[in-house]
């Protein structure tokens, strides 16, 4: 199942939720569970960690980097304005289902009240709630989703994927849609239809102020008609967007809704680079919320004025969401990196313990898998269920998949990096390449081993370079090119790199997604999250061996068979995690007692504490 907004209002992100165990054949789920059954049962209120009496209104300020210029998120070209998602609804539309915040595979109704599917898992379908509406009043129909799944599934490289083997939308009824699939047995595929946002056709398919058709398929900075809890009030091209709530927001009372969404202004101030954005969030007044990610800022970083007032507060939040594989992502597109060897040699040239010493106050672990944090990570060597998996593909695979425990290089002591640095040597010797005269070089064309890692910002040199020098003393030309977010979204999306830092968060019940990381079909689709272009049969056949797991059993031999496999290939330099939500924030909130312990922290259940931001206000000027 692919990831739910964390509700950080695009701080953090994504953690996922999703599931494997069945549900019961052609009965209507308000609420379903695909690995156990909700804590709420049928008298679902609310969420237990929320107040659901909390103060609607005051404002939240944050920060977003770089600009954009879209308010379409459905389609490859453009940069989306903050509050807009490829994934989900954003803070305009609202999904088929809500995914919950505290329970890991769950979802609750929203736009649908209710879904149900056959026994065979052949098809779903879902039933619209009756009160549900456009901001301009008008009632979400049946027809929107019909349209919406064509729209996406024709636009989106993500929701291709991810509903790829959804062949198409039925309305049955004036409230009642069918989504028929073009397989049996994918037990997962029934629940995430319920994340579709819904898209109103009538306004998509309508004319502009100036009498010009709008078109779905191409960027625009025209406000779009939602169906959320929160509407466009104003913007800046490129430099600020200002979200209000919808006073009249038909699915408020909603139990994924009460106490919930309390903030009347959402107001997002873009700054060039993260630095920038530090510096204004010192100063207060463009960000009252920060997700911090830098280990050495929050170590040491906080000895500002405000913080030092105490009107500045560090909070740390566990999560048992599990931790995303982060990492180094090689290119495997580009010649340089299609031997295995090579790519095995450079993950032995990364010196993590070296860089958690010095750089990052011994405040992370090691990633040494595609599922971190779990039962889904593999570990030792193949046996039972995973080994029966994997042993049609042996004459296809490493031998090492089979006879050895997969484990990254330890830089300990001296001795550890002379032979880890050795150890990348052979390997590179064994793929056709030789030092002469200090430089790497392939021994039939005679051109050096070149790597450019791409970035965005300022701070990634300072993760990178330690790599970057290992790499020098191979004899490799190694350099890192930063680009501005709109040049880099485009590299990026379009796989334009060598090598690039990317996070591929993952789901505590892997399935139809997976296609989209790892599938062959995904490898050339711009936009599609397989950064390093996988273009391996074995691993196409074991993604579908996770999307068809019949239980919880059988999906976790699965999916430790396809994460055995995506290791041993070495297509990820992976880096480090952080089994923890940092943040720090204004002292201008009130909040539940407690957090969810699944995501580590709801912002949504967050509200202005008038007096407080009283405090504030007196003490320091206001950017707004």
């Amino acid at each position: 199942m692919i990831a739910r907004s964390l509700l950080l209002a695009g701080w953090l992100s994504a953690s996922l939720v999703a599931g494997s165990l069945p549900a019961q054949s052609e009965e209507w789920l308000t609420t379903s569970s695909l690995m156990d059954k909700s804590k709420y049962g049928d008298d679902f209120k609310h969420y237990d960690y929320v107040n659901p009496d909390a103060p609607k209104g005051g404002t939240l300020n944050s920060t977003a980097a770089g600009s954009f210029d879209s308010f379409n998120p459905y389609i490859v070209q453009g940069s989306p304005a903050a509050g807009f998602t490829p994934f989900g609804g954003g803070l305009l539309y609202d999904t088929l289902m809500e995914q919950a915040t505290d329970e890991p595979s769950t979802s609750h109704a929203l736009l649908a009240d209710a879904y149900k599917h056959p026994d065979d898992f052949s098809s779903a379908t879902y039933r619209l709630d009756p009160r549900a509406k456009w901001h301009d009043g008008q009632p979400i129909t049946v027809e929107d989703v019909v349209w919406t799944f064509d729209v996406l599934k024709k636009n989106s490289p993500l929701y291709n994927k991810y509903y790829a083997n959804v062949t198409e939308a039925v309305a049955v009824s004036d409230r009642e849609v069918e989504f028929r699939f073009d397989q049996k047995g994918n037990r997962e595929l029934p629940q995430i239809l319920g994340d579709m946002p819904v898209l109103p056709k009538h306004w998509w398919e309508g004319t502009d102020a100036s009498g010009k058709t709008r078109d779905i398929t191409r960027q625009t900075l025209e406000p779009p008609l939602g169906s959320g809890a929160y509407k466009v009030k104003s913007f800046k091209a490129g430099q600020e967007i200002v979200w209000e709530r919808v006073e009249d927001y038909w699915g408020a009372d909603l139990p994924v809704k009460v106490g919930r969404e309390n903030f009347d202004i959402r107001r997002y101030s873009y700054f060039r680079d993260d630095n920038a954005a530090w510096q204004a969030f010192t100063k207060g007044g463009f960000d009252d919320i920060r997700r911090e990610n830098r280990s050495q800022r929050w170590a040491i970083g906080y000895d500002f004025p405000a913080f030092k007032a105490g009107d500045v507060i560090k909070a740390e939040f566990d999560t048992t969401s599990g931790e995303p594989m982060q990492g180094f992502v090689l290119n495997i597109r580009r010649p340089q990196f299609q031997d295995r060897r090579v790519r095995q040699a450079l993950t032995y040239a990364f010196d993590f313990e070296s860089m958690n010493r010095t750089l990052f106050y011994d405040s992370y672990a090691r990633t040494d898998s595609y599922f971190e944090g779990g039962e889904l990570a593999s570990s030792g060597l193949p046996t039972g269920k995973e080994l029966a998996i994997l042993e049609p593909f042996r004459d296809q695979l490493p031998p090492e998949v089979f006879t050895e425990e997969f484990k990254l290089p330890v830089y300990d002591t001296p001795q550890s990096t002379r032979d880890n640095l050795r150890r990348a040597v052979q390997l590179f010797k064994e793929a056709g390449w030789a030092s002469k005269g200090g430089k790497l070089i392939n021994e039939e064309t005679g051109e050096q081993f070149r790597i450019e890692f791409l970035g965005n910002d300022p701070s990634d040199e300072r993760v990178t370079a330690p790599f970057m020098d290992n790499l020098r003393k191979l004899g490799i030309d190694t350099t890192l090119r930063i680009v501005d977010t709109s040049q880099y979204v485009n590299r990026y999306e379009n796989f334009d790199y060598d090598a690039v830092t990317a996070v591929l968060a993952q789901s505590l019940s892997p399935g139809n997604e997976q296609r989209d990381f790892f599938s062959s079909s995904a490898a050339d689709t711009p936009g599609s999250r397989n950064k390093s272009g996988i273009k391996n049969p074995v691993v196409d056949a074991l993604v579908d061996k996770v999307i068809f797991a019949t239980d919880r059993e059988d999906l976790l031999a699965a999916t430790h068979a396809l994460d055995r496999v995506l290791l041993w290939e070495f297509y990820v330099v992976p880096q480090w995690h952080l089994a923890k939500v940092w943040i720090a924030y204004w002292n201008k909130f009130g909040m539940p007692d407690k957090q969810p312990g699944y995501i580590g922290v709801d912002l949504e259940s967050w509200w202005v504490d008038p007096e407080k931001e009283a405090i504030l206000s007196s003490k320091y000027k206001s950017a707004n």
